[in-house]
Order: C-alpha cells, then sequence, then structure tokens
C-alpha cells in the first residue's frame, strides 16, 4: 500500500487498445496469446468483451496495456463508444486468409470516424503462420494502410 493507503502501482504508464474487426478474424486468438508474468488478469470475459491485461517493459519503464475485443458483432456502436473512451490507440484486425475480412476493414474504419475520432489505427493481418493460404496480399494491405495514415502489421498469434 502507498502512503495515503492507496495501492502501489505496478506499472509506469497505462495504455488502452481495442481491437476491432469481423468475427473470426482471430482477434480472441491475439489475446490469448499475450505472455506476461504477472498474476494480473491473464484473460477475462465481461458483457459480451473479452479483455486482457499484460504488463510489458519498454524504455526501463513498466507499461501496462489493457487490451479489448469490441466482439465483430452488430451491437458494436453501442459497445464501442463506452469502451472507446481513453483508448490509445485502435487495432482493426482481417485474416490474411478471409478476403471477405480485408474488404470489411472500410466499414470498420466509418465506425471509428463516427464513434472515436482521432484515435490512432494499426492495421493488423492475422494469421501469418497460414500464409500459404493467403488471399490478401501483403503490398496491398500496405499500401491500404498507408493511404489511411495506418500502422501495418501482420501477425500470428
Amino acid at each position: 500500500m502507498g502512503s495515503q493507503g492507496s495501492p502501489v502501482k505496478s506499472y509506469d504508464y497505462l495504455l488502452k487498445f481495442l481491437l476491432v474487426g469481423d468475427s473470426d478474424v482471430g482477434k480472441g486468438e491475439i489475446l490469448e496469446s499475450l505472455q506476461d508474468g504477472a498474476a494480473e488478469s491473464p484473460y477475462a470475459y465481461s458483457n459480451g468483451i473479452d479483455y486482457k491485461t499484460t504488463t510489458i517493459l519498454l524504455d526501463g519503464r513498466r507499461v501496462k496495456l489493457e487490451l479489448w475485443d469490441t466482439s465483430g458483432q452488430g451491437r458494436f456502436c453501442t459497445i464501442f463508444r463506452s469502451y472507446s473512451r481513453g483508448a490509445q490507440g485502435i487495432l482493426l484486425v482481417y485474416d490474411i486468409t478471409n478476403r471477405w475480412s480485408f474488404d470489411g476493414i472500410d466499414r470498420w474504419i466509418k465506425e471509428i470516424d463516427e464513434h472515436a475520432p482521432g484515435v490512432p489505427r494499426i492495421l493488423v493481418g492475422n494469421r501469418l503462420h497460414l500464409a500459404f493460404k493467403r488471399q490478401v496480399p501483403t503490398e496491398q494491405a500496405r499500401a491500404y494502410a498507408e493511404k489511411n495514415c495506418m500502422t501495418f502489421f501482420e501477425v500470428s498469434p
């Protein structure tokens, strides 16, 4: 406990990121794959929202990351308004083996523009381990990200 009876923080910075994208693109896989040595919430489910907290060391500072999967369902708008407050970034996730999931990113960008304008965005192509089934070329996704002022990554959970 701190000097005033409040708990001592186990981190120097707290960053909140939202994961958005169609259902079945692997957002939950990304959350589950995060490794953390801390005993705090390894993976949780609340009100239809999956989230995970993990602490990383970055430039000698402890950074606590909160990652929220807002689901790919129709009730996204209601959920998104609540959970986007205070977010430092939004990860737009698509499945590299599913062209339809990439084509849907425009729709997600419109929702973000309406409900969370100004929040930085990152385009994430998921399931890189299945590159032999790729339907979305890396260069096309990279160009799309640049056109929409987003950072771009491809990952495998």
